[in-house]
């Protein structure tokens, strides 16, 4: 049985990567060489710049599992993706060899797929936390907000459907590269803005037309210049709620379990609380170690 292994969330922008000991993490590494910041270089080059020094305390060799955008053509194996409806255990059963690393042993987590009439969908990495979440909190519905939103459907330990809100992207284009975000000057923390936000977005069944208003309601002093990041985070989030509980009917009865870090959790706590949907909440970096050590054992068994 693998005891100690490197895991690896290489995302598009940064990296994370954990030591493992069994059970127990004993160093973490920090990158922002992501795939989309490699440089011209090629993906084996960057590994060694960063985890040469892992790797020297453990002359026999040490395994390495990675997840997220490394698997896809931008990154350094194209790895297939698993069309869903997917086991989750079964996985591991088809993670992808890093041969460039032989003798060492490597291997690429494969991302998770739909594609059907009305609903084609891609992630990878989240994949990892699900594994992990869902052997800590079994549930029948997730949601992972960040850049692009996750929302997941289960059927028992099958990923039955799953969902894309690109609520994070889309609020940090129009802050910083539309006309929306021009001329606020710098923003500030605020709960009230963003609630008033929420309640507008929860109740907006066209979600277009209130992007520019946005604009207008500071602009026509409705709102404070400095709190427009706020506003406009509420009101995505509120809108993408209330159309993901129209998509998953019975969100309300089964609940809801959310995977992200503190910050994001409280704002869509909020947002599901408004919702009327049941929640409850796990830690994403936590998932994703959780995740990644179940796909290690699962390699030799």
């Amino acid at each position: 049985m693998i005891e100690q292994f490197i895991g690896v969330d290489w995302g598009s922008t940064n990296l994370r990567a954990w030591l493992f000991d069994g059970d127990l993490c004993v160093d973490t590494l920090r990158s922002e060489r992501g795939v989309t910041r490699f440089d011209g270089q090629q993906p084996e080059a960057i590994f060694h710049q960063l985890f040469d020094n892992w790797l020297a305390q453990y002359p026999d060799g040490i395994p390495v599992v990675m997840a997220g955008m490394i698997g896809s053509n931008a990154g350094w194996i194209p790895t297939p993706y698993q069309m869903c409806p997917a086991n989750l255990s079964q996985i591991s059963h088809h993670l992808m060899p890093v041969t460039q690393l032989a003798p060492m042993r490597a291997w690429i987590v494969p991302g998770l797929a739909i594609n059907q009439d009305g609903n084609c969908n891609v992630m990878r990495g989240e994949e990892t936390q699900l594994v992990g979440a869902h052997a800590q909190k079994s549930a029948a519905y997730y949601v992972m907000p960040g850049t692009h939103c996750k929302w997941v459907q289960m059927d028992g330990d099958t990923v039955a459907d799953f969902r894309t809100v690109m609520t994070g992207e889309l609020h940090h284009l129009l802050i910083n590269h539309s006309l929306v975000g021009a001329g606020i000057g710098v923003q500030r923390e605020s709960q009230q803005a963003f609630r008033q936000g929420m309640e507008v977005g929860f109740n907006e069944t066209h979600i277009i037309r209130r992007l520019f208003e946005t604009r207008a309601s500071h602009v026509l002093g409705q709102l404070d210049p400095s709190v427009v990041q706020e506003w406009l985070s509420g009101l995505l989030i509120g809108n993408e709620v209330a159309q993901m509980q129209r998509q998953y009917v019975d969100v309300n009865q089964r609940g809801i379990t959310i995977i992200g870090n503190q910050s994001l959790t409280a704002r869509y706590r909020e947002a599901l609380a408004l919702a009327g949907i049941p929640h409850q909440a796990i830690d994403g970096d936590d998932a994703f170690k959780s995740g990644i050590r179940s796909l290690v054992y699962e390699l030799e068994n």
